[in-house]
């Protein structure tokens, strides 16, 4: 599978969301995405699915060294002693030795960043995490949290979709060496897939919708996309991304869609947004 280079890191560039999913559906769903031939999962401590995503790294015939395993410290825990527990507990419910990618899953105003940073660096030298990042950082934190972290950052992971521009923080990453992660990528589905950017070139390519928009996101510099599906067959549709390419026109046509500026994460203690 196509892998995305940042800081040190390759990082798988389509991964599977797990958001939402749980028990025995996330399990299996985990080992049929393996089974795919996705190597990239992504869960969260808030996820409260943890176990069951383990399970089915377990349950799968991939090694555990073939796949790229991402958790996250949610925002009420990441001051210093509380981020290192958290991701203990994690690692314990995972069933894992390591966690390939650590990040902070939002800022919080009412913690210094410095506690924050300074202990997902701890569990990177500890080896509990061989490398860590964030999520939902704007552009300033960002640049802050590159600043006063000793190791480097390898992600940030935002909401993305042809719905909303990104690309302040997108070239933040970049010229920092990290990959943008893009969480719900596909915009929920709502009229996206309708658009005659994306319904035009599905025709063509003899593609669905969907795989028109994450194909969009891969082609992107440094971009990496974690679609989240509770359908098995959609599952595997969206892994055959990887046997065509959208020329400039295409990509340009869909990248225009952005100036919707459609955000479909944003909750009361989320960061102040850059602006587009």
């Amino acid at each position: 599978m196509q892998t995305v280079e940042a800081n040190g890191a390759f990082i798988p560039a389509l991964g599977m969301g797990t958001w939402t999913l749980k028990g025995d559906t996330c399990t299996d769903l985990v080992v049929r995405a393996l089974q795919a031939g996705y190597r990239h999962v992504d869960t969260a401590a808030a996820y409260d699915n943890e176990e069951a995503v383990g399970k089915g790294l377990r349950a799968s015939d991939v090694k555990r060294e073939d796949v790229f395993l991402t958790t996250k410290v949610w925002w009420t825990d990441i001051a210093g002693a509380d981020l290192e527990r958290s991701a203990m507990e994690s690692r314990a419910r995972l069933g894992v030795d390591y966690i390939d990618l650590l990040l902070i899953h939002w800022p919080n105003p009412n913690v210094e960043l410095t506690e924050s940073v300074r202990a997902l660096n701890r569990m990177r030298e500890n080896g509990l995490a061989r490398h860590i990042g964030v999520s939902n950082f704007p552009t300033a934190f960002l640049a802050e949290a590159s600043r006063l972290s000793d190791a480097p950052l390898v992600a940030n992971q935002v909401e993305y979709h042809p719905f909303l521009n990104q690309d302040r923080v997108h070239d933040a990453c970049r010229q920092a060496g990290m990959a943008m992660v893009s969480y719900c990528p596909l915009a929920r589905g709502g009229d996206l897939f309708s658009q005659p950017e994306v319904a035009e070139p599905a025709r063509r390519y003899g593609k669905s919708p969907a795989q028109i928009v994450l194909r969009w996101h891969i082609q992107q510099d440094g971009v990496v996309a974690i679609p989240r599906t509770s359908n098995p067959d959609r599952l595997v549709e969206n892994a055959d991304i990887f046997n065509f390419a959208l020329n400039a026109e295409e990509m340009a046509a869909i990248s225009a869609l952005r100036e919707r500026g459609v955000r479909i994460c944003d909750y009361d203690f989320s960061p102040v947004w850059d602006r587009v």
